[in-house]
């Protein structure tokens, strides 16, 4: 990818924008991270010390009212407002990457896909937990057989938080679209999507434990797969002992992973991806050291030396904008499509039914 990059517009510059989208779009070769959207002053500072060539502004509106400068819309603004924002970006002839969940259901979901294509523009769904460094070994295992036929997957993301932090995704108005259904559920359930395929019914248990929450903090949603697979997936603010991240059955070996990929910790603590990169660590991005790789065995436990440690692949989050880029300079797919998003989110909405009503829903 050569010539003058893409100019980015990124509307959000709290946890999202700030420590995700801003770092990897200012990574990426082809991209150019050109103005942020943020009407708190410390966040306008803080963008503007950390990216000192960076226009900021207070509104959206003033962001579409200089459309005709930009090539690509990023949303990384509170929940509630995806839809909207990515319907005035499309309808202004922008190209638009908004982050998980793309709406609050399957069905706006849909009719921003129809939008996009519409108007022939780029609509992607930034999933990306599809390039944490455990799940890419895992998909590694599975196209390779290594597991054999794969019976049940176990995925947690689970974080001990027994005290509330306060805004929007702890409210209880469902407008917010808060509560861990669909903030780590999001993650969750398209990792199951992309594994092991459709799914033909849904159970989930959604409970709200910590004083003063108002939507969801412990959350299990169980999934069966066309292909017969069943999906375990546990949600969770207050987790005293954290179990693994992924523990994989199949029919020849199982796979057992602990600890959460390091890229998120890397990019809260200051450091970039790139080789050319005097605040990131070049060719090391994405590893763990030896001690976290996760193991693959049959009929002993990981925890007394069963089976083999499996070196964990390098995460690579910079992949997901390398993708848009080549999307949008050389007609390269979509790294994660709209319709794929509302796929996961017709789980979702069937795992909050389920939760409600107690019964057990068929896709």
């Amino acid at each position: 990818m050569t010539g003058t990059p893409l100019r980015v517009g990124l509307v959000g510059y709290g946890l999202a924008g700030s420590v995700f989208h801003a770092p990897l779009i200012a990574a990426t070769e082809g991209l150019a991270l050109d103005t942020v959207v943020t009407s708190n002053p410390e966040r306008q500072q803080q963008a503007r010390a950390e990216f000192p060539e960076v226009r900021v502004a207070a509104t959206p509106d003033e962001l579409f009212e200089r459309a005709g400068e930009l090539d690509l819309i990023v949303i990384a603004s509170p929940n509630r407002t995806h839809v909207q924002l990515a319907t005035t970006a499309l309808k202004a002839g922008l190209p638009v990457v908004v982050d998980k969940p793309l709406a609050g259901t399957a069905a706006e979901a849909r009719e921003l896909a129809a939008l996009a294509e519409e108007r022939g523009l780029l609509l992607s769904v930034f999933q990306n937990r599809r390039w944490d460094n455990d799940f890419l070994t895992l998909r590694k295992l599975v196209s390779e057989g290594t597991l054999g036929d794969v019976y049940r997957f176990e995925s947690r993301f689970e974080r001990w938080r027994p005290a509330l932090k306060g805004g929007w995704r702890e409210s209880g108005d469902p407008a917010e679209i808060g509560g861990l259904l669909y903030d780590l559920g999001s993650h969750v359930v398209d990792q199951a999507l992309v594994l092991f395929g459709p799914v033909t019914s849904v159970y989930a248990e959604a409970v709200v434990r910590r004083e003063g929450a108002r939507t969801d903090d412990d959350t299990f949603i169980a999934l069966t797969h066309a292909n017969g697979v069943r999906s375990h997936l546990y949600v969770s603010a207050t987790t005293a002992q954290l179990g693994p991240r992924f523990r994989v059955l199949g029919s020849e070996a199982g796979y057992v992973k602990h600890g959460l990929d390091p890229q998120e910790a890397a990019l809260r603590d200051g450091l970039r991806p790139g080789a050319g990169s005097d605040t990131g660590s070049g060719a090391d991005w994405g590893t763990e050291p030896e001690e976290m790789w996760g193991r693959v065995g049959a009929g002993e436990s990981p925890v007394t030396g069963g089976g083999h440690a499996e070196p964990t692949l390098p995460g690579d989050y910079p992949a997901y904008y390398t993708a848009v880029a080549k999307a949008l300079l050389e007609g390269g797919p979509n790294p994660v499509t709209a319709q794929e998003a509302a796929a996961a989110l017709d789980v979702l909405e069937a795992a909050r039914r389920s939760a409600d009503e107690k019964v057990t829903v068929t896709l």
